[in-house]
């Protein structure tokens, strides 16, 4: 199991943080994705640009302070969590992704590629956030 927990400050009200980071039906902002579809209200899968897909479920949806839900796909299961709190003039966002490999073969390389994951993620978020 791997995990990957990242703190960033955004110098936005929490309200637009959690809006664009919810906001399942306006992703273009990712540039990891092709699209999003949005199953119900719980559910939704994220296509990447190669065309790979991974199912979430939201397990915890409290509005402007935290969002959590468990993810997978033919090579991972695990889970997200966001922290959403005001802080210094703006927003405070924690992330926590945890990782579980499906193939023993992937494990060593499961931590590089989810700081890479988390990393494009809130850089991406950072420039919609700023524009």
């Amino acid at each position: 199991m791997a995990v990957s927990k990242v703190t960033v400050h955004f110098p936005c009200p929490v309200e637009g943080v959690w809006h664009t980071v919810t906001d399942l039906t306006h992703t273009a902002w990712r540039s990891d994705l092709a699209r999003v579809e949005v199953l119900d209200e719980a559910r939704f899968v994220e296509h990447t640009k190669s065309g790979y897909a991974t199912n979430f479920t939201v397990t915890t949806c409290e509005p402007l302070r935290y969002w959590a839900f468990t993810m997978e796909n033919g090579n991972m299961s695990g889970s997200w969590e966001g922290i959403f709190e005001t802080a210094e003039g703006g927003t405070r966002l924690t992330c926590t992704e945890t990782v579980v490999a499906k193939h023993w073969w992937m494990r060593p390389f499961v931590p590089g590629y989810l700081k890479r994951q988390q990393k494009l993620y809130l850089d991406d978020l950072r420039k919609e956030l700023l524009k």
